[in-house]
């Protein structure tokens, strides 16, 4: 055996060896942090969900209201029925927005 040779073929399998678990925590620490991504992604989709139900049913009971009232003349209720639909395509305007903006993140697939 030569000592002044250099390393041996067990000290480079070493190295190696601590490559890969290197290489491997640092992928490990990587998909946690996709799967933390796909969590928020998961929770904004479930507030913007949230919200469009919300807007449905107030807007429904402000309609209900509105066609319920006694008080306001039959020109003030359509007035107020036109401006209902149009709020509910803005509403539609925004989930649809949210929705696809949430949805279009792109979160790479975990590897093997």
């Amino acid at each position: 055996m030569n000592d002044m040779a250099g390393p041996s073929e067990r000290e480079f399998r070493e190295k190696l060896h601590k490559m890969l678990e290197n290489m491997n925590k640092g992928a490990n620490d990587v998909r946690g942090k996709f799967a933390n991504i796909q969590k928020i992604k998961t929770d904004a989709l479930k507030k913007v969900e949230d919200m469009k139900r919300s807007a449905d049913r107030d807007i429904d009971k402000a309609m209900m209201d509105i066609t319920k009232s006694q008080d306001l003349a039959v020109e003030s209720k359509e007035r107020l029925q036109k401006e209902i639909t149009e709020l509910k395509d803005k509403i539609e305007h925004i989930y649809g927005d949210l929705k696809k903006r949430v949805s279009e993140t792109m979160v790479p697939s975990q590897a093997p």
